[in-house]
């Protein structure tokens, strides 16, 4: 028990926590609170639909990956990571800001345009932090520091969806809003200065070719390798499906903004952050393989509830059951994802290859929800969320032929 609580409260946990923090924050402003804003100024809700088509630099970021490991920015002997790491966080902080500026009835594309930005740069950062913490934590610490990671990009969440909301709906301005979202980025460029550099067990790769090419060529050996990707592409659908269009939802049968933020947001993220918390736990005992499958059923039936909520109206009490049944389900399943996409990386290729693997773990965010809000308008938000619970279903049954990949993790 001593030996655990010192590696919880050591150095590399606590960074790990705050560039969570740094990671989390930009995510929902581009999507949730850029929604709601979309929303209070009267843009229809196919329109609002298709914002999830500015992330797409989360699904595409494995294109520039090779970039991260391959070259280090020469700032005061920083090293390959945190040289990195403190550019981004400084230009992703002032994008943020730059989107006050913006006027979504009047200037769609400007408002477009700068959301991307944000992307881009969001999706840089997860690509050097998610390269960070593999290098920086041992095999033994990979579970523990990658839950402690989650916990941290949830509280950012929490900021910049509920936070986002209850400002808004308090100040009346969603460019104040945004300009302080902006601030909080100095969290992570903080805690980037005075983290420590990962050191290296294999040289970096000598040239970009070999960047680009070895990250690929060492991953696509491996057994499964099909598999593996499938399954991140599709083993989060059904909950992913789900929340793209949860704050249309919540507004349309009658949810205030500040209930949103209060209920769904804020205590949403809390039954997350424990879900991810319990599942790190669990998966020590259950291993990885036994885990994916218990939580990633939980996942699925905890979405169906939502259908009935549709037919009931704003009854508050039920909607906080549901939202803290359906994210703690949801904080199990990612706390064993997550940690299953680290132990499949080459710390030679970290950036790279976990850049893969998190860019198909954003397509569903991204591209397959785009179409989402047509949908909600033609099956109605009753039959929404039963399709939404059905698309969980071929996830699981890949895990069927990724028994033996998975199960030789756990060994």
């Amino acid at each position: 028990m001593k030996d655990f609580l010192k590696v919880l409260f050591s150095k590399r946990m606590l960074v790990n926590l705050f560039l969570g923090f740094s990671s989390g924050l930009p995510l929902l402003l581009t999507l949730t609170a850029l929604q709601a804003w979309m929303k209070d100024e009267g843009v229809d809700l196919k329109t609002i639909g298709m914002v999830s088509l500015i992330g797409l630099p989360y699904t595409l970021k494995f294109l520039w990956s090779p970039l991260f490991d391959r070259f280090v920015l020469p700032i005061c002997g920083l090293g390959r990571r945190r040289s990195w790491m403190i550019v981004i966080q400084i230009l992703l902080a002032l994008s943020i800001a730059a989107m006050a500026f913006a006027k979504p009835k009047e200037e769609p594309l400007i408002v477009v345009l700068l959301a991307i930005i944000v992307t881009f740069f969001s999706a840089s950062q997860d690509i050097v932090l998610d390269a960070y913490r593999r290098e920086i934590l041992s095999n033994e610490e990979l579970g523990l520091g990658s839950s402690i990671f989650v916990n941290g990009y949830r509280v950012a969440m929490l900021l910049s969806s509920s936070g986002a909301l209850i400002l808004a709906d308090q100040l009346k301005s969603w460019s104040t809003v945004y300009v302080i979202m902006g601030l909080f980025m100095s969290i992570g460029i903080i805690t980037s200065i005075i983290a420590d550099e990962p050191t290296m067990d294999a040289p970096p790769p000598r040239t970009l070719k070999e960047a680009v090419v070895g990250p690929f060529l060492d991953y696509f050996k491996r057994d499964y390798a099909l598999w593996i990707l499938a399954f991140i592409l599709f083993y989060k659908l059904g909950d992913t499906l789900a929340s793209a269009m949860s704050t249309p939802f919540y507004m349309d049968i009658g949810f205030t903004k500040t209930q949103i933020g209060y209920v769904v947001k804020t205590f949403g993220i809390g039954a997350m952050l424990l879900g991810t918390f319990v599942g790190g736990g669990l998966i020590l005992r259950l291993g990885i393989y036994t885990s994916l499958w218990v939580f990633g059923i939980l996942q699925m039936i905890s979405i169906l509830p939502f259908s009935y909520l549709a037919g009931t109206g704003p009854v508050l009490g039920l909607l906080i059951v549901m939202v803290l049944i359906e994210n703690f389900c949801f904080g199990m399943g990612t706390a064993a994802f997550v940690a299953l996409m680290g132990s499949m990386t080459n710390r030679r290729f970290t950036a790279t290859q976990y850049a893969l693997l998190s860019s198909l773990m954003g397509i569903p965010r991204v591209i397959l929800s785009a179409p989402m809000g047509k949908i909600a308008e033609i099956s109605g938000w009753h039959f929404y969320f039963i399709i939404c619970a059905i698309t969980a279903i071929p996830g699981l049954l890949i895990l069927f032929k990724m028994k033996k990949a998975v199960q030789s993790v756990d060994n």
